[in-house]
């Protein structure tokens, strides 16, 4: 039977022994494989049987294990039968994502190994995106935009979202903002189906039951041209988040709790499946949130089954015909992890590792010079309306400046058009505005992971910083010695108004 963790809100582990109805070896053959039998002659043909090789299970329609979603997408996407955790297999691309970061180097290596004149092989399933390095007078920057430009003309890439105008982000209507955001937005998530991107948070697309997961540029340039990537089967751990809860309490706070807990390398090249009642009520962009940072723990992908909440936000994004996989009953998972939601407490990353887990009030004293709010993880809309509910609970100003970026263009005109629940008809600007924060930025992958000097609210002296970002290391957000906090949208938001690390059921009671 497969190993069950329940993990607490303390940073023990707990190993239980209790059979959690998990089998790593099953006979049973799976629901969702048609079995295919031979017809057998029932001719005489020798009074001796000829010899047999052994056959193998997956090409004759023998018994077949269970399979988890993982392996069922893989099993779809590599034309088998069956596959297993090891097993490397030639996959189908759905969707291939680049961005002005990695576009360039991607497109090199396509031009180099496949001839200046080659075509990629279809044009409506790359996506490239300007994102990282946008709004900076850097030359190398600019260059990268242009090169990427350039490609996508050649290639008639269908979706390029441009910027062509930096200076003013709403005159582009093409511009969308960070990546994997833009992606779930526009409908280039869909369930059961197969995305590689060149950047590592690819993984925030398996919220949508799809498998996503960052390859390399020389992955990305041979995907270019054939439309497959070769990867091997990932086994998968699994999670189960059961109970309410706590309204003080946020995605991100549940994800920094699993990686304390298992470590940054607890997950390599391993899927983490997310199930349980918790996981059914979150949102979408809560679960994005919760995927978007299992590369943190070293895993290979995330996925969450797909049920009403995902149909519903694809209904008006996408025409594409999608078909959502499950896990088999009693298939193999390297382990299973219980966490009940609703005995946890709002935490923290300290510096340099995103496993450095500690309760945000255990850190009270921790002086902070400044507090980011944005990114794929935390610059979601409900992100800011998490962080726009504490600052109208609390009625004062921050005291440390406290920048926001909006993830996409949607999200920063929801910032000035949707009314923060309990305001009184308030957006989050007008929030935002009367706590002393910035003006919400240009959307973009702004600071987080550092880049040019001028890039906005990037960390060019030696700081302590509360951030909804989801990295940690030296250097991430700019100055090698800055001190980085990773948090919820509630505790920056808490932590703003104190200039202190602070647990935000201060002002959430």
């Amino acid at each position: 039977m497969a190993t069950s963790y329940v993990l607490s809100s303390s940073s023990s582990l707990f190993l239980s022994q209790n059979d959690v109805g998990v089998s790593l070896f099953s006979s049973q053959p799976s629901r969702s494989i048609q079995i295919m039998q031979k017809k057998v002659s029932r001719k005489i043909e020798s009074i001796m049987a000829p010899q047999r090789s052994a056959r193998n299970p997956s090409m004759t329609g023998s018994v077949k294990t269970r399979m988890t979603m993982t392996e069922k997408i893989f099993s779809r996407a590599s034309e088998k039968s069956q596959v297993n955790p090891g097993d490397n297999v030639w996959i189908n691309v759905d969707v291939l994502m680049t961005h002005d970061a990695c576009g360039p180097g991607c497109i090199g290596v396509f031009k180099k190994e496949f001839g200046d004149d080659a075509k990629v092989w279809d044009r409506e399933k790359i996506v490239i995106i300007a994102d990282h390095y946008i709004f900076t007078s850097d030359e190398r920057a600019n260059r990268n935009l242009n090169f990427v430009r350039d490609f996508c003309i050649e290639q008639g890439i269908k979706y390029f979202y441009d910027i062509t105008d930096r200076s003013d982000f709403k005159a582009n209507p093409d511009y969308k903002g960070v990546c994997h955001v833009a992606l779930a937005q526009e409908g280039h998530c869909r369930p059961g189906e197969v995305m590689i991107g060149t950047d590592s948070h690819t993984c925030t697309a398996g919220a949508f039951g799809q498998f996503a997961t960052g390859v390399g540029n020389t992955d990305a340039a041979f995907g270019f041209e054939t439309g497959k990537v070769l990867l091997k089967v990932p086994p998968t751990l699994r999670f189960v988040l059961d109970g309410e809860m706590p309204d003080y309490l946020l995605a991100k706070d549940l994800i920094l709790q699993i990686i304390g807990e298992i470590s940054v390398s607890g997950a390599t090249y391993k899927a983490m499946e997310f199930v349980g009642s918790t996981i059914e009520s979150l949102t979408m962009e809560e679960r994005m949130t919760l995927c978007n940072m299992v590369v943190e723990a070293g895993g290979k992908n995330s996925v969450i089954p797909a049920d009403a909440t995902t149909f519903k936000y694809l209904e008006d994004r996408t025409s594409v015909p999608y078909e959502p996989v499950y896990s088999d009953d009693q298939a193999r998972f390297v382990a299973e992890y219980r966490i009940d939601a609703s005995k946890l407490e709002p935490v923290v990353a300290k510096p340099h590792s995103p496993d450095n887990r500690a309760l945000a009030r255990e850190c009270k004293d921790v002086k902070t010079d400044r507090v980011y709010i944005g990114s794929c993880t935390g610059g979601k809309t409900e992100d800011f309306l998490a962080a726009a509910k504490v600052f109208l609970a609390s009625g004062e100003k921050v005291k440390v400046p406290t920048f926001l970026v909006p993830a996409t263009q949607k999200v920063w005109m929801d910032l000035y058009t949707l009314p923060v629940p309990g305001s009184g008809g308030k957006t989050c600007s007008q929030i935002f505005e009367a706590a002393g924060c910035d003006t919400p930025t240009s959307p973009s992958c702004g600071a987080c992971l550092g880049g040019p000097r001028d890039v906005y609210a990037r960390l060019n002296e030696p700081q302590v910083c509360v951030s909804t970002t989801n990295r940690n290391f030296p250097g991430r957000m700019g100055h090698t010695e800055g001190q980085i906090y990773l948090a919820s949208p509630y505790t920056a938001a808490a932590s703003a108004l104190t200039g202190f690390v602070t647990d935000p059921r201060e002002f959430l009671r």
